[in-house]
């Protein structure tokens, strides 16, 4: 289905509404009445009450038993929407007095503007993810132009659709469009309309986005990251079960879910304890949270019996109820088998930067686990090696006005005019 002009239309019509797109957008560049912020957190607002009240619980809830995801993770992501968020978030990024910016010394005067038309390459791991994106596009004034995801269930059209019906003025800022990552030539048309192209996804989506994208437009890219826990050996079993917990929340398919475990010791003993407690702890928390999907549990089985039938294996392995601890006797950092199997591995502090440091752009989330006194030491290794949120045991935790991966989006998404 495609999203046009605030009408749900069918696919097959999609070139029709190709050839027309580019003077659309040029036509609603030039209307006076400006999109305003406002407008946009308020509709987002009227959103978020209808949501919650149950009006999209024939989609929502079988996605999120499909995707395993808990009821109040689901409702903490939906509080992004409400007005106390976004004004927040709005005065952290832009300033209190947005669009107007200081004047500099000499009296030059300066607001901010939309970067104008933004073309969003979506994900498909975090469903609804890409109506907020577009929201953020929204909330800077730009007009937007969604490719959904391989797969996408509807829900990002029909939250967009309701948000339209709520405030008809984005009838007019919002295109969706449900093309595959085949259809290059079509993909080239958004790309070369747009002022800047949003990926979310791998690294070999930001290639293929700055292939397609002119010299003279911005690439703003949200890619797949990877996140993990950092623990000294002095760590307590309530906090290896708090990160259990998140690990069974998540199923470590979200960027700043939990992969695996780095512990500060260079002892195979302490490594392999420290293994083997936190396998005690998943194993409760996957109990307490309820097993996840029979074929991920099914396909990770066939995983780890792979592993432990290679001879030149150095791998402990620890399987069982569904989930799994492998200690490993590398150093590297890497993605887990998923869906509540983590690895555990030794990295002292005094080698964090050394071999974090070349993931560059991948790193974001540490949850970081260790007495006090290390903690301010410990903080500014991670921070100076590329981490760009440190937290606790609740990773994928949403603080209103904090970062997205080290940069505010809604600055990416606007540009200084000074007249």
């Amino acid at each position: 289905m495609l999203l046009i002009h605030g009408e749900i239309i069918e696919t097959n019509f999609e070139k029709k509404y190709l050839k027309s797109l580019y003077q659309d957008c040029l036509h609603t560049l030039n209307q006076n009445n400006s999109l305003t912020t406002e407008k946009v957190i308020n509709a987002c607002d009227a959103l978020y009450k209808k949501v919650i009240k149950g009006d999209f619980n024939d989609i929502i809830e079988p996605l999120l038993k499909m995707s395993d995801i808990s009821k109040e993770h689901f409702e903490n992501m939906a509080r992004l929407f409400t007005r106390e968020e976004l004004e927040y978030k709005c005065q952290i990024e832009l300033g209190i007095k947005y669009p107007t910016k200081k004047s500099l010394k000499d009296g030059t005067r300066r607001e901010l503007y939309p970067l104008g038309i933004l073309f969003h390459i979506a994900a498909g791991n975090v469903d609804g993810l890409p109506a907020y994106s577009v929201i953020e596009g929204l909330l800077t004034g730009n007009i937007n132009i969604l490719k959904l995801p391989a797969g996408d269930n509807g829900l990002s059209i029909k939250l967009l659709w309701e948000l339209i019906q709520l405030e008809p003025a984005l009838k007019n800022y919002i295109y969706v469009f449900d093309v595959p990552s085949t259809d290059l030539d079509t993909l080239k048309v958004f790309a070369e309309i747009a002022d800047g192209i949003i990926v979310w996804g791998g690294d070999e989506a930001v290639k293929a986005a700055r292939n397609m994208a002119d010299v003279t437009t911005k690439i703003i890219s949200w890619g797949h990251k990877l996140s993990f826990a950092y623990v000294t050996p002095d760590v307590k079993d309530e906090d290896l079960y708090e990160l259990a917990l998140h690990v069974c929340e998540t199923n470590q398919v979200f960027c700043s879910s939990c992969q695996g475990i780095f512990v500060d010791t260079e002892e195979e003993d302490i490594l392999a304890s420290i293994g083997a407690r936190f396998f005690e702890q998943l194993k409760k928390a996957n109990t307490f949270k309820g097993k996840t999907d029979m074929g991920m549990r099914g396909r990770n089985t066939i995983r780890l019996y792979k592993d432990m039938l290679e001879k030149d294996n150095q791998n402990q392995i620890l399987s069982g109820e569904g989930v799994s601890v492998i200690v490993k006797s590398d150093r590297e950092l890497e993605l887990s088998y998923l869906f509540r199997n983590v690895w555990v591995k030794a990295l002292p502090r005094a080698e964090i930067i050394q071999k974090l440091k070349k993931h560059k752009n991948h790193l974001q989330t540490c949850g970081l686990f260790c007495k006090e006194k290390d903690r301010e030491e410990l903080v500014m290794i991670l921070a100076k090696a590329g981490v760009v949120r440190i937290t606790g045991a609740n990773m994928s935790r949403t603080i209103p006005g904090e970062a997205h991966d080290g940069t505010y989006p809604l600055q990416e998404y606007t540009r200084i005019v000074e007249y």
